[in-house]
């Protein structure tokens, strides 16, 4: 179980020099004389969960508890960590160890894992396991020492009993803290009466000022009476104007209504002439592809009647070749019949060698054939097994390199599959992670807090605010899209900057920015601009709730100081397999496709003839579109665990292949040592069978020399003969393919011939065509020219005239705009009644009279109401920011008070379910031996009685007070109250420190059997201590009983 103790070890701790305990899961009994240690075990538990040494009521501070004579003091605690309740197995195991050191200066907590290795060393992460696993050594249920054993157990006094029923249910602790919140709620009260009663004083000295600026009212009458003229003088100047530029406006229009028709006739000929220039440009291209036709034409006839004529010299050379070569056939065929009868006459004058001297020559040459055909068979055997075992030790040595390259590609792709699940965990943490990793993180980090420096807050990157309809389609759309995922998009030039600064602050140096207008709207893609294909896009599988991200996906090319990032992800095309994607791409000639992407990630693209198949990124990130992180992590790492057996499955067999080489290299050798030694003895006898065969040919040479040189020469005729047949026979052949050759460049010829006649007919055509279109330009030009003179001598003049005026009435009128729009604006001026009737004069003699009278009127005050204008709207501000302040300070206050007394209400119901909860599991324990009781709780009074009803053969008499009972029963009733108690907490383990130490022998047994019971069925880990005898416990193998060693003298 998650949270029990399985081992505590002391080191010069209190009264052990070295201690160790083993604990079961279940019920454990540590007994000992008195003066054993049994107590300081308990110490030990309440030191090492962060207990102040005061609170254990054994010593005043945490040094006191290092042995006498030693320098300091060691406790480890082992905590199970197993089951649904773990802490953290994936960093502790199966196993917490808790270590706290004590010196006489200080004390350190070590946290560690199973292995020993140390994971923590500060008190909060000690406190976040004890808040995990609930336990609170300072709860006497949890751990009861002897101390609190005698305060509470064996106590009669009601209000120790209500101390330890209010601690053991936690009631203290949260009661204590709600008092603690009251009081600083009432004091934070009176604070904010005072601070309210502050700003009495200046809310009179505010109704003063408004009055003084009410009577001071009737000057800022006039004085705005007065700037309102000033208004409406400065602008009745521009009105003056406006009138005189509508009236010229009207007579500028009169005269430009006479330009439509020499306009309309000029651009009917300007048209034409574009429309016959088009048509010039179109036929003199045409010509020129003629032109430069003719002179490629003639240059192949040249080239085709220079090849002919080479053709027919070959022919006649081939020909002059052939008939020498039969001149010279003939002669040879003479002189070699004649050697031949030479030879036949010459044959009839020898003798034939001597007959016993052949023989005997012959008998040792067999000899010694014989003996070179046995040692050849020997050395022809051993040579093939050595082949043969050669043959298989390649064999081997190539499946030792076929292995070794398979494993290579295994350790290849579990770098791999780790790779991508470091980036599936940090996807799962954070998806953000996955275009950028950690840094990214805190450039969106240190962006925020940088936000106002911004015109527009960043988008990015761009991978995290697109979402794939299909995750078939990730190792595709990450080719396509590439480095632009990790992107971020900015507004302007600035913006960029202010982001590149942010970026170097986290050495994010190679961060991708792309500047793009964020007000665009969503593009909208004509049907014509789609690639004309049933195959999807990389726009049209991936999905955004961001337009400005679409848009840059699709924009042909965005420009960034970084570098030219290409879009038209619209016309990037995905397929499923590598040779639908060649179809595509090649074959098809599809419009507007501009790259072709499979779903493994090849990329295929055509230019002009040039087509190009790039294959699939080395280092794929698929993972960073997974939508379920966890199934993905589990599917690699049982694809990696599959591949892991699989390479210790190669392991084996190389292993096993390295013997068998080593074996085969072994048998070669041996081969090879035994067959030198008959290689050198056939070797041998091979010099004797040719030096026995050279002196036979010696003799055989003095005996017939004459006839050797006559056979070799009549040989050597035969072979020229045929020589000369065979170079004859040669010739014939190039001589008919000469003739061939010459035929078909004949016929070519001619039907070139006829295809350059029908081009030149063409030509002559074009060409006078072209004069035509020249003449139609010449007409047009001149009709045009005439007009435009009538244009420019006539109309335009006029116009410029009246332009000039207006002009010069437009100037006027923003030299005026501009003065009268320093005094105020002309929205302001509209407000205004009666501006257009009034003339400047009128309104400047109103000015006038005005200002005397607000000159009479501002002799009678000082001070300027401007100034305590100012200063009542500065009081006031101060006023109402005080008051909204204390207002606020008044809302939390009441927010506070009202959840304190909803909690306090809370408090008061839960402790009255307490009561009740105790009632009943104290009368389920008493009812196993036929008593009933209540239990009276006065929480005003803190005290806490038992009342008990003896067995129905009995008295029935209500016991009020337990000294009343006699001792077994006593016993019982305050064992059933502590088990009762113990049902309505929950810890890992609990400790109870000589709790029968009062206990007869009988009562003893009693309580001790109804423990183990209740131990055994509520599931937790118990520890009891007692220095008596438990042999009566009934043994099991959930009860472990432990003695201790008796105290030295």
């Amino acid at each position: 179980m998650a949270g029990t103790i399985s081992r505590i070890r002391l080191e010069n701790f209190m009264c052990h020099s070295s201690l160790h305990i083993e604990l079961g899961e279940h019920v454990n009994f540590i007994t000992g004389q008195n003066g054993s240690g049994k107590s300081a075990i308990l110490t030990a538990l309440c030191i090492a969960f962060g207990c102040r040494a005061k609170n254990t009521q054994r010593a005043a501070t945490i040094k006191d508890f290092i042995k006498t004579g030693c320098s300091y003091a060691a406790i480890s605690v082992d905590i199970n960590n197993q089951g649904e309740d773990s802490f953290k197995p994936d960093v502790y195991g199966n196993l917490i160890k808790l270590e706290r050191r004590i010196t006489e200066s200080s004390s350190s907590t070590i946290l560690k894992d199973q292995h020993g290795r140390k994971v923590a060393n500060r008190k909060d992460d000690l406190n976040e396991i004890i808040e995990h696993f609930n336990i609170d050594v300072e709860n006497p249920c949890v751990i009861m020492s002897q101390d609190k054993s005698r305060e509470f157990l064996h106590s009669g006094n009601d209000k120790d009993k209500f101390k330890f029923f209010f601690k053991a249910t936690l009631l203290q602790q949260v009661n204590e803290l709600l008092e603690t919140i009251r009081d600083q709620l009432n004091n934070a009260d009176s604070v904010v009466q005072e601070l309210e009663k502050s700003i009495k004083p200046v809310m009179r000295e505010l109704d003063e000022l408004r009055e003084k600026i009410k009577n001071m009212e009737h000057i800022e009458e006039i004085a705005h009476d007065i700037d309102n003229l000033k208004k409406k003088l400065a602008w009745s100047w521009v009105y003056e104007v406006d009138q005189q530029i509508e009236e010229q406006t009207v007579r500028l229009q009169k005269l430009k209504e006479r330009i439509p028709a020499c306009q309309e006739r000029i651009d009917r000929n300007t048209v034409v002439i574009d429309d016959l220039k088009k048509e010039l440009t179109e036929k003199e291209e045409l010509v020129r592809s003629l032109g430069d036709k003719t002179h490629e034409v003639n240059n192949m006839k040249k080239s085709m009647e220079d090849n002919i004529a080479e053709v027919v010299k070959l022919k006649i050379e081939l020909e002059a070749e052939h008939e020498r070569g039969t001149r010279t056939l003939e002669k040879m065929n003479g002189r070699l019949k004649q050697m031949q009868a030479q030879l036949r006459d010459f044959q009839m004058q020898h003798m034939q060698f001597t007959q016993a001297e052949a023989s005997q020559i012959e008998e040792d040459m067999q000899n010694i054939q014989r003996d070179i055909d046995y040692l050849d068979s020997n050395v022809t055997r051993l040579r093939e097994e050595e082949k043969e075992f050669s043959e298989e030790l390649s064999g081997i040595q190539k499946s030792i390199s076929d292995i070794a390259k398979e494993i290579a590609e295994s350790d290849k792709r579990i770098l791999q599959l780790k790779s991508h699940m470091d980036g599936l965990q940090q996807r799962q943490s954070n998806t953000v992670t996955a275009f950028g990793g950690q840094k990214v993180l805190k450039l969106l980090q240190l962006i925020e807090s940088n936000h106002g420096r911004f015109k527009s807050p960043p988008i990015g990157p761009i991978g995290a605010h697109l979402q794939l309809a299909s995750e078939s389609w990730s190792v595709a759309v990450d080719c396509a899209c590439g480095g632009l995922l990790d992107a971020f998009i900015v507004s302007c030039h600035k913006d960029l900057q202010v982001l590149r600064e942010c970026a170097g602050r986290v050495y994010y140096n190679n961060l991708r920015i792309i500047v793009y207008d964020f007000t665009r709207q969503r593009l909208i893609i004509p049907d014509g601009s789609l690639p004309t294909t049933e195959h999807p896009t990389v726009l049209s599988v991936i999905q955004s709730e961001n337009h400005t991200v679409l848009n840059v996906l699709v924009d042909q090319q965005i420009f960034t100081k970084v570098s030219l990032c290409q879009g038209h992800a619209e016309r990037q095309v995905l397929v499923r397999d590598y040779e639908v994607g060649k179809s595509v791409a090649f074959d098809h000639r599809m419009r507007n496709i501009k790259e072709v992407y499979t779903s493994d990630g090849f990329r295929m693209f055509s230019r002009g003839s040039v087509q190009t198949i790039l294959p699939p990124n080395k280092r794929p990130r698929p993972e960073r579109w997974c939508s379920s992180p966890a199934e993905k992590i589990a599917e690699l790492k049982n694809e990696a665990d599959d591949i892991q057996r699989t390479i210790s499955e190669k392991n084996a067999q190389r292993r096993k292949l390295v013997n068998d080489r080593s074996n085969l290299e072994q048998k070669i050798a041996n081969l090879k040592r035994k067959r030198e030694p008959e290689e050198r003895h056939l070797m041998n006898k091979k010099v004797q069978l040719e030096d026995a065969k050279r002196a036979t040919a010696e003799n055989n040479r003095h005996a017939a020399v004459d006839t050797t040189e006559l056979e070799e020469d009549i040989k050597e005729e035969k072979n020229n003969i045929e020589q000369k047949e065979l170079s004859l026979q040669k010739t014939n052949v190039k001589l008919s393919a000469a003739l061939r050759e010459v035929n078909d460049r004949r016929m070519a010829f001619k039907t070139f011939m006829d295809s350059v006649n029908e081009e030149r007919l063409h030509f002559s055509s074009a060409n006078d065509e072209l004069d035509l279109v020249k003449r139609k330009i010449d007409a047009a030009q001149q009709e045009k020219t005439h007009y435009e003179g009538v244009m420019t001598t006539k109309v335009l003049p006029d116009i410029k005239t009246a332009e000039a005026e207006y002009a010069d009435l437009q100037q006027r009128r923003q030299e005026y705009f501009k003065k009268a729009s320093i005094i105020c604006s002309e929205s302001d001026m509209e407000a205004l009644s009666h501006v257009a009737g009034s003339t400047p004069e009128q309104l400047s003699a109103k000015i006038n009279r005005l200002k005397q009278r607000f000159d009479q009127e501002s002799r009678r005050y000082a001070e300027s109401i401007d100034d305590l204008r100012a200063l009542h709207d500065k009081k006031e501000r101060k006023i109402l920011r005080k008051q909204q302040l204390y207002a606020g300070f008044r809302v939390k206050l009441n927010s506070c008070q009202k959840a304190l007394d909803l909690r306090w209400k809370k408090f008061q119901r839960n402790a009255g379910l307490l009561k009740r909860q105790l009632t009943w599991l104290f009368n389920e324990h008493l009812g196993k031996k036929g008593i009933s009781g209540f239990i009276n709780v006065d929480y005003k009074s803190k005290v806490l009685s038992v009342e008990l009803t003896m067995p129905q053969d009995a008295s029935r008499d209500t016991v009020r007070d337990t000294r009343g009972l006699s001792g077994g029963e006593r016993s019982f009733s305050t064992l059933c109250f502590t088990l009762a108690l113990h049902g309505m907490t929950e810890a890992p383990f609990r400790a109870m420190d000589e709790f029968d130490v009062f206990m007869d022998a009988v009562s003893r047994k009693i309580s001790l059997d109804t423990l183990v019971d209740f131990a055994v069925a509520h599931g937790s880990q118990w520890v009891f201590i007692t220095p008596h005898d438990i042999s009566m416990v009934k043994p099991g193998d959930r009860v472990k009983k432990q003695q201790m060693a008796a105290p030295r003298g």
